[in-house]
Order: structure tokens, then C-alpha cells, then sequence
């Protein structure tokens, strides 16, 4: 059985609901995961939207949430995760507003995608101040066992 990544909020490939947008209360949709490798020490979650700002004439990835050292067998992620209800050992980076804490979909224009990845490595990540995926991305290189990916879509009406 290989990492999967789903949400009971929305299907893989369908609507984000309003509630987990900034036209809504803009919290976190509850995520769920099977299947976590063999050998896992710790799981990173990074939400972005490739389609930033415009789907039709993309020009840069957008970071919504960056999530760290969680742990393999908690299974999943409630709705509505702040910093204090993060499982021990968890870090929180910073997203694409300069700020920790999950920031839901807000597209100016068109219908964008909100690509979840999820990943498992055999490592846990070394404690960050401010951590950003970049950095993130730099210290899993070589350690990921597998991943997995939600994507949901969302555009503001």
C-alpha cells in the first residue's frame, strides 16, 4: 500500500468548500493519510498554488501552509490546526504571507489549484525559527521515502 492523502472536506480534483477560504472562516480542512512507509520518522506537509496569480499566465508558486515533524501515526491532521493543537515535535514554517499558520485559498482570479504534498521521510527535520519550504525542501533532500498529493480547486465567485 503506497501514501495516500485525502480530506473528507473534498474530493481529490474537486471544490475546496468556501469554509476552508478566505471567503469563508479560512481554517484548515481536516486531512487524513494511509499507507505511511516502513522506516518513517516524520512527515512534512506543504500546501501551494501553482497557478498563482493568474491559472492562465502562471507566474510563481504560492505557499499556503508549511507543516513539519509530524508524526507517521497520527493519521491525519483535524480542521481547524493551530499552533497549539500541533502534535508534539511538530514545526510550523511560514507561508507566502510571511506568517506561520494555514492560509486558505484566495485567488484573485480564475479557478486555481491547491496542490496538498505530503511526505515521508526517515528523518526528523531539524528545528527551524522561521522555516520556509525552500528550507524545508533543501533538508529533506535524500530522505523521502514516498509522497503523496490532494489536489482541490477553488475560485472566488
Amino acid at each position: 500500500m503506497s501514501l495516500s492523502l485525502t480530506s473528507p472536506a473534498f474530493a481529490a480534483g474537486a471544490a475546496i468548500p468556501p469554509r476552508h477560504t478566505c471567503d469563508g472562516a479560512n481554517i484548515s480542512p481536516p486531512l487524513a493519510w494511509s499507507g505511511v512507509p516502513a522506516g518513517t520518522k516524520s512527515l512534512t506537509l506543504i500546501v501551494e498554488d501553482p497557478d498563482a496569480p493568474d491559472p492562465a499566465a502562471p507566474q510563481r508558486i504560492w505557499v499556503h501552509w508549511v507543516l513539519y515533524n509530524l508524526p507517521p501515526g497520527s493519521g491525519g491532521l483535524p480542521e481547524g490546526l493551530r499552533g497549539a493543537d500541533f502534535p508534539g515535535g511538530s514545526g510550523e514554517g511560514i507561508n507566502d504571507w510571511q506568517r506561520s499558520g494555514y492560509s486558505g485559498p484566495c485567488p484573485p482570479i480564475g479557478r486555481h489549484r491547491y496542490v496538498h504534498k505530503l511526505y515521508a521521510l526517515d528523518l526528523m527535520l531539524p528545528r527551524f525559527a522561521k522555516a520556509t519550504k525552500m528550507q524545508l525542501e533543501l533538508a529533506m533532500r535524500g530522505h523521502i521515502l514516498e509522497q503523496a498529493e490532494l489536489v482541490g480547486l477553488y475560485e472566488r465567485m
